[in-house]
């Protein structure tokens, strides 16, 4: 594919009446040139089992091809229809809370013989139909995927199976998950209990990874039966998305995104995010940054929105705005869920490009405008290419040991962290990658952060020690390398094998009390200069002491620490500061690390993101994310701004639109 694609999810069948070709009319007006179908439609295709019907599917390929507009094929699996449910009521998935029960979608057990057996052959009834129609690039294998806390007898089995061919003797088992503890020795593999009521947080925690590697088979399972259709020039793709909170947060807890994106050709995701006043482009980067690294190249936005409900109807401006801020993380698609609003069920006021009414409107209208500017700017914006120095070290494993053991009062997770620091490289526009415990890729970055790194292998701190040695910088935040990879507490003094680099030591931790860092040290003012949720009494051995605890009794020990080991520097954190603070450490690092250049002379709200396009040329992209004109003096060599078509000048002043933006390429 040599342009970028713009697109929508459209379900005819959700049509209340006939309008077709008003559709592809409307789409090649507003520059839409693709779309994805049949994902979420199973009971429509194979309405009785063994009998299909298909004619959806074919009306709607014929007449996209006809009009020049591209199809990704999604595998109809997330939603299972009646007729199974009634005929095998087991392959609802049991989860802790008991029984499914039939309406929702993804309430199925994807580990279930029965439900995968009908799975394989929709799947390969619709693949083997539409792989050769002319209007098919791709095809997106189920949608969403996760667990969905599947737990019930199978999954229970497949378990102990996992565990002993991990750990091999019920000996090794016990000694690694502490089962001692409240008599849960299992003293032989037939004894083995449920894992849905231990307290055991290494258990838990296992079965968790076991549960995320149960999607990563299914996903693996459904792309090989699509292979076998698969044309030259196709590609397979999947929708990752996030931790939810209204709208998308932080790391899937449910999914390790880098072991199951191994499969697909091309990784896609779903991309949520609040709107209006509150529209930062922080999810749009963070989710982002986390798909190009899943396979280090280009990545599909295959669902964003245009509209939803009413707190996410953009001001004018956003959806241009929103649109080019994927592409400049490196996105070759943005699609929209979804063209049209739905007028019953579920999802009503899920809104689409298209109102209710089904006619234009101003969301459509500016969707008509990024049409043309993708169709016109494709050569030069297509395929962007990014070199990041600076990199977040991510880790499902850290997650699911917070979540076994909560920070106090239970509000701030993992996800917070991983957002406290990355948010905070975002808004001093450094370009940042995403790292995973298995990355093998230290050695490209200058700076790391590592936000809560709770359970870690001594083969990971070791090889963060040694990265630190050789030269790099790390930020590690409270709660790191506190715990091994099977969220045993380590018996020596905390932080661990890490303890090393960062030159500190400390055994005790308390929840804070009205306590600030004494003195101010990052002038953030009063306000800001708190210290909430978690602190350890650090005491250095060989680190700089950048800030202490204010408190009568807690003045004594460190707060924040910076310690050279070998060729570098390794910042440890030690409570959790607020947003200011936290920007003020990771600025140190940024400094120290040689990455302080003149893009981060701006900050938020004023974003900048680049890379390197296929020509070989810089390509800035300049984004304006307030509701206020602003400007500033544009530091690089002498280029042309794509958007306007205009010479820009080294030094000259460009001015953006609220919420505007400007892409200049040199």
């Amino acid at each position: 594919m040599d342009e970028l694609l713009y697109g929508v999810a459209y379900y005819d069948e959700y049509m209340p009446c006939e309008r077709l070709d008003e559709d592809i009319r409307m789409m090649k007006e507003a520059g839409i040139n693709l779309v994805r179908i049949a994902e979420s439609t199973w009971s429509t295709h194979e309405p009785q089992n063994g009998m299909f019907d298909f004619s959806s599917v074919d009306r709607v390929l014929d007449a996209m091809h006809k009009a020049g507009i591209r199809v990704i094929v999604g595998t109809p699996t997330y939603a299972v229809p009646t007729w199974m449910v009634k005929e095998h009521p087991d392959v609802l998935a049991e989860t802790p809370d008991g029984p499914g029960r039939y309406g929702a979608r993804q309430i199925m057990d994807i580990a279930n013989p029965t439900y995968l057996f009908y799975a394989e052959r929709i799947i390969r009834k619709l693949i083997s139909r539409v792989c050769d129609h002319p209007a098919v690039i791709g095809y997106q294998v189920d949608n969403e995927t996760k667990h969905y806390r599947t737990s019930g007898p199978n999954v229970q089995l497949r378990f102990v199976k996992y565990v002993r061919e991990k750990f091999g003797t019920i000996e090794r088992l016990n000694e690694a998950f502490g089962l001692a503890y409240w008599s849960n020795r299992i003293n032989s593999w037939e004894d083995f209990p449920s894992v849905v009521g231990t307290i055991n947080g290494s258990l838990g925690a296992e079965f968790a990874k076991f549960q995320r590697r149960l999607v990563t088979e299914f996903l693996a399972w459904q792309t090989s039966i699509v292979n076998e259709y698969k044309r030259p020039g196709q590609f397979v793709t999947h929708n990752f998305d996030f931790e939810w909170r209204g709208y998308s947060f932080g790391v899937q807890p449910d999914v390790d995104h880098f072991e199951a994106a191994k499969a697909l050709d091309i990784a896609g995701v779903d991309i949520y995010h609040p709107s209006q006043d509150e529209l930062t482009g922080k999810e749009i980067s963070f989710g982002g940054d986390s798909t190009r690294s899943l396979k280090g190249k280009n990545y599909f936005v295959l669902e964003t929105q245009a509209q939803a409900f009413p707190n996410w109807t953009p001001y004018p401006g956003q959806l241009r705005l929103q649109a080019f801020s994927h592409l400049a993380s490196g996105a070759d698609m943005v699609e929209y869920w979804h063209w049209h609003s739905i007028h019953n069920s579920f999802e009503t006021y899920w809104k689409g490009l298209l109102s209710h009414d089904l006619g234009p409107n101003p969301t459509y209208d500016e969707a008509k405008t990024i049409g043309r500017d993708f169709a016109r700017l494709s050569p030069k914006l297509a395929h962007l290419k990014k070199r990041n120095r600076a990199a977040i070290l991510v880790s499902n494993e850290a997650l699911t040991a917070l979540d076994w053991f909560p920070l106090p009062g239970g509000n701030v997770r993992y996800n917070d962290v991983v957002r406290l620091m990355y948010d905070r490289l975002y808004e001093m526009n450094v370009g940042v990658d995403v790292l995973h415990p298995g990355s093998d890729s230290f050695e490209s970055y200058d700076l790391i952060a590592v936000p809560a790194l709770y359970a870690a292998s001594d083969e990971l701190l070791m090889r963060l020690n040694q990265f630190v040695e050789n030269g790099g910088h790390v930020v590690y935040t409270f709660k790191s390398g506190f715990a091994d990879e099977n969220v045993q507490v380590r018996t020596g003094a905390q932080p661990g094998l890490i303890g090393e680099a960062c030159g500190v030591r400390y055994s005790q931790f308390v929840e804070p009390k009205s306590v600030t860092l004494k003195g101010d040290p990052f002038g953030v003012g009063e306000e800001h200069n708190g210290v909430s949720v978690w602190m350890e009494l650090l005491t250095p051995t060989t680190a700089d002491v950048l800030a202490w605890y204010d408190h009568p009794h807690w003045g004594a020990y460190a707060a924040i620490t910076e310690n050279r080991y070998g060729k570098g520097t390794a910042t440890y954190v030690g409570c959790l500061p607020s947003a200011a603070v936290m920007g003020k450490v990771l600025e140190r690092a940024v400094k120290a690390a040689g990455l302080w250049g003149a893009d981060q002379e701006l900050s938020f709200p004023l974003i900048v993101k680049s890379g390197t396009n296929e020509a070989g040329k810089t390509i800035r992209y300049y984004f304006n994310y307030s509701d206020e004109l602003r400007s500033f003096a544009y530091p690089h060599e002498d280029g042309t701004e794509l958007l306007s078509d205009r010479a820009v000048r080294s030094g000259e002043r460009i001015e953006l639109d609220r919420w505007g933006v400007a892409i200049v390429e040199a």
